[in-house]
């Protein structure tokens, strides 16, 4: 059998959207003001949860950590994108190929973590309310929180070590947003059935083990709601887990897609508009979801305006 010769990758060319290059500069103006967005919303609720007292509770505290997540993942993605759309492409190294990829999926992993936490707590408070106070401690949450970035850096550590032992040869273009798994296994020159296996892996236990926490959590407080005879205290009840439930139908659902399903086409229109989603516009929603249904979070905000107004004194 002849012997083929590659050319070793060291190098990335990052492309999205090349067949429309003159959405080039509309795309950037509008993922820039996504990204100041993220920023100026996540920021605004980490500092709301620290200066009000009322939200310094459990559930406030994983919000605030969420939100410092969101931070950080969308700030992994974005700017390099941005760098991508304006010049029409990017050049990117291995190394820094490999950082970012470790990165995303750090940041990923603490988010469906810290996601089913928070399905965990709203559990605890709606369903044992009297034991709320005993059993999600100071301690317990600081643990649960300090397991989540544990446990997002033994995924990301061991994804990204598996991935970058492949060998990449010939065509260097990643046609795709970022240095994400899928697009890069379309790149190897060898057997890649190992680096598949682990995507199953991570797919199989990592983000459905989270849902089953969310899906068994919800259901035990479903049926504590329908037990609630004033028909004021379900619709508070509910609306108290409404803006989780978006969230997490948010993240999940695009997540689902990009993981759970065949990769081996090349990649589509369809890949990067999900992309896009739990990597821009997702962490840009979360604030406003999290705000805009909880009563105390609305309060907070007017409380912090009406002291940042001049006092009118003359």
């Amino acid at each position: 059998m002849a012997q083929r010769n590659y050319t070793a990758v060291r190098e990335f060319f990052l492309s999205v959207f090349a067949e429309h290059p003159e959405w080039g500069l509309p795309l950037f103006l509008v993922f820039l003001g996504f990204y100041l967005l993220t920023l100026l919303g996540n920021a605004g609720m980490i500092f709301l949860t620290h200066k009000d007292r009322r939200l310094h509770t459990p559930m406030y505290f994983f919000l605030s950590h969420l939100s410092f997540v969101d931070i950080c993942y969308s700030s992994t993605i974005v700017p390099q994108m941005l760098a991508v759309l304006l010049g029409h492409g990017a050049v990117i190294s291995k190394a820094r190929c490999a950082a970012q990829f470790f990165l995303f999926t750090f940041f990923a992993s603490i988010d469906c973590y810290l996601l089913a936490i928070m399905a965990y707590d709203r559990y605890v408070a709606v369903c044992q309310p009297l034991l709320y106070v005993t059993i999600v401690t100071e301690k317990a949450r600081l643990g649960l929180v300090a397991g989540a970035y544990v446990a997002g850096f033994s995924s990301a550590f061991i994804r990204t070590v598996t991935a970058f032992t492949l060998s990449f040869c010939g065509d260097n273009e990643i046609d795709f947003i970022f240095c994400d798994l899928p697009p890069l296994l379309k790149l190897t020159c060898g057997d890649s059935y190992t680096q598949e296996v682990v995507i199953i892996v991570f797919a199989l236990f990592v983000m459905p083990a989270c849902i089953l926490v969310i899906l068994v959590s919800y259901l035990f407080i479903i049926m504590a709601v329908m037990q609630i005879r004033a028909a004021g205290g379900r619709a508070k009840t509910f609306s108290t887990c409404a803006s989780h439930l978006t969230a997490v139908a948010l993240f999940f659902g695009t997540l689902i897609f990009m993981y759970l399903r065949d990769n081996s086409g090349q990649s589509s229109e369809a890949d990067h508009v999900v992309s896009v989603l739990y990597t821009v516009v997702t962490p840009m929603l979360n604030p406003l979801i999290y705000s805009l249904r909880n009563k105390e979070v609305k309060e907070a905000v007017v409380k912090v305006l009406s002291q940042s107004k001049p006092s009118g004194r003359t």
